[in-house]
Formats: structure tokens, sequence, C-alpha cells
């Protein structure tokens, strides 16, 4: 042994289970705080959901029509004017899909009354079946509800409603008006902002991989909205169809409204078909025939659900059927329809995160 080097310490036996329990600690510290982070996270999303949900449905709205602004870029548009147009489009559509859905709404709304008229004729067949039921239940004394009149009254209209209706409708009018304006800065300094996220890391090798990413997550989210959008087009006109052989009136205004609604996975064709068994039963002369728009409906969706959007959506963006309800449950959970809208490309990016780190993880081991 050469002079003036220590020798090198030597591991004792009842030195190596203090050694393993320090490293389980470690780890259980480590996913502790991974947990609690994650907590904190969530509970920031959510009491920021006001200011976080415009800005969150700008980005991903914007990464998914970057390609498109890239095209006409290329045309020698000024990225100023690209990105007023994509804006302006994107309010346009929006609009387009509010004045689709909102005379249906009022429809309905205005058609209750004839709606609960409707269903006490066309329910007589199972008049017999509630006569036997209501003998059944005056036996043994559970029925002592007292009939109710069908004539329901009205309060008189006055101006009580104002500020409630201007509180309903100020904040999402806001935050509609703050997603465009940010969607048109997102957009305009969209290069700005990837050549800045990928200039931040020093390594070439970090830039690289930063911009792959950067790369997969636009075009992974460019094919799903070209995909889902091809889809619902597919099903709306479908459903068209189907209610104008079915004699249901407005079938145009219908098959756009599933169109609109089937971009919500899971709620929004319950909501479509809950609209068609409303409106047919109010319209056709007979219950049976009332429900046949909502039974073709129903076998397209399934059709629909079951097959082509998991194979189309499968093969091309490897989206899983449980990830893709779980991702959908928690962002409804958080912020609400449009977190429901928004549940998928979230998702989507969050796999590529995934996918890309793991490729890096594997390619330096």
């Amino acid at each position: 042994m050469r002079e003036g080097r220590p020798p090198r310490p030597v591991a004792r036996i009842e030195d190596i289970p203090s050694l393993r329990l320090s490293d389980r600690l470690g780890k259980v510290s480590a996913w502790s705080l991974a947990t609690l982070a994650a907590l904190a996270a969530v509970c920031a999303l959510y009491l920021a959901r006001e200011l976080m949900l415009p800005i969150v449905a700008a980005f991903v709205v914007g990464v998914m029509l970057s390609p498109l602004a890239r095209r006409l870029e290329a045309l020698r548009v000024p990225r100023a004017i690209v990105a007023l147009l994509i804006v302006l489009g994107v309010a346009l559509l929006i609009a387009l899909v509010i004045a689709l859905i909102v005379p249906r709404v009022s429809e309905l709304t205005t058609g209750l009354p004839a709606l609960v008229a409707s269903l006490k004729e066309k329910l007589q067949v199972f008049e017999g079946l509630i006569r036997f039921w209501h003998r059944l239940s005056s036996t043994v004394e559970t029925a002592g509800i007292a009939p109710t009149s069908d004539a329901v009254s009205l309060p008189m209209p006055g101006l009580d409603w104002v500020p409630t209706t201007l509180g309903v409708l100020l904040p999402p009018i806001t935050g509609f008006l703050f997603f465009l304006v940010v969607l048109l800065l997102f957009i305009a300094k969209w290069p700005d902002l990837r050549r800045g996220v990928v200039m931040t890391f020093a390594s070439r090798d970090s830039r690289l991989t930063v911009l792959k990413i950067l790369n997969e997550i636009e075009s992974g989210l460019a094919r799903y909205l070209l995909t889902v959008t091809v889809i619902n087009l597919f099903v709306g006109a479908i459903t068209g169809v189907i209610c104008s052989l079915t004699r249901t009136p407005n079938a145009i205004g219908f098959g756009a409204l599933a169109a609109t609604l089937n971009f919500i996975p899971v709620v929004g064709p319950m909501a479509t078909f809950v609209v068609l068994v409303l409106v047919g039963v109010v319209t056709a002369p007979t219950l049976a025939q009332g429900l046949l728009p909502a039974a073709g409906f129903a076998m397209l969706i399934v059709v629909e659900g079951q097959f082509v959007t998991p194979t189309i959506i499968g093969r091309q963006l490897e989206l899983n059927a449980l990830a893709v309800l779980l991702s959908l449950a928690f962002w409804t959970w958080l912020w609400g329809p449009i977190g429901a809208v928004l549940s998928s490309p979230i998702l989507m990016v969050a796999l590529i995160l995934k996918q890309r780190v793991h490729v890096e993880v594997e390619e330096e081991h």
C-alpha cells in the first residue's frame, strides 16, 4: 500500500440492514413528495380553473392548428395575418356550433307542455299496469300521495332575472374572449416560443430531444383533430339520414348537433340520444315510431364507439380505451365540459412525453 493514501473502508455485515433501510426510506420519501406535489398541482388547477382553462384550451388548439399555420405561412402570408385568420375561423366555428345547439334546446324547453301531454297519451299502453300498481300500493298502504293538478302556475315575468342572468353569462363570455386573445398571441408567437424552449437547454442532444418532443406533439394533435373531425362528420351525416328516414323534423340540425356533441367523449353521444328520444316522442304519432331515431343513433354510436374509432384512433394514435375513460372522468370533474373536450388531447401529450422520456432513458442505459 502506498504512503499517504488511507485504506479503503470495508463494508461490514452489520451495516447492510441499515443501508437497505435508508434506501427504502429514501424511496418512500421520494414517492411521498411526488404524491404531495401531484395533489398540490391538482388543487391549483381546480382553484385556478377560470384562469387556466382558457390558457390550456388556447395552447391545445394552437398546437393542433400549428401545421395549418405553417402551410399558410409557406404561402407567404404574414404570421400575424395567419393567426388572425385562424382565430376568426375558430370563433365563427364556435358561433356556428352555438347557433346549432341553442335552437334545439329552445325547442325542447318551449315544447315541455306538449312533451308531457304526448307522453301521457302515448303511455296509455301501460295504463293497465299502472292501475295494477296503484291497487297493489293501496293494498299494502304505501300510496298516500294525492293526485296533483296538470296545470303549472308560472310566475309573472319581471326584471329580477337580469342580474342573475348577467352573473351566469359574463364568466363564460369573458373566458371565451380571453381564450381567443391567448390563441391569437400563441399562434402568432409559437415559432419564437418553440425556439426559446429548445434553446433553453445547453447540450445539443437535449435540444434535439426537446425538438423531437415538440414535433411529435404537433403532429399527434393535428392527426387527432383531423381524424376525430372526419369521424364526427360521418356520424352527423348518418344521424341526419336516420332522422330524415324516420321523419324527424329538422334532420340537418340534429345531424349537426350529433356531430358537434360527439367531440365530447361518452357524454356527448348520451346527450344526443336523450335529445332524440324527447324530440321523437313529441313529434311522432306513436311511441314506437318516436323511439326509432334514438334507436338508430344508438346503433350508430355503438358501431362507431366500439369498432370504428378504436380501430382508427388505436392504430394511428395509440390511445388506450381505459386511459381515455379515466382521463375523461378526471378532466370533466376538474374543468367541466371543456375539460371533457380537452381530455384526449391532454392524454396524448402525456403519452408522447412518457414515450419519449422512456426512449431517452433506454438509450442512456
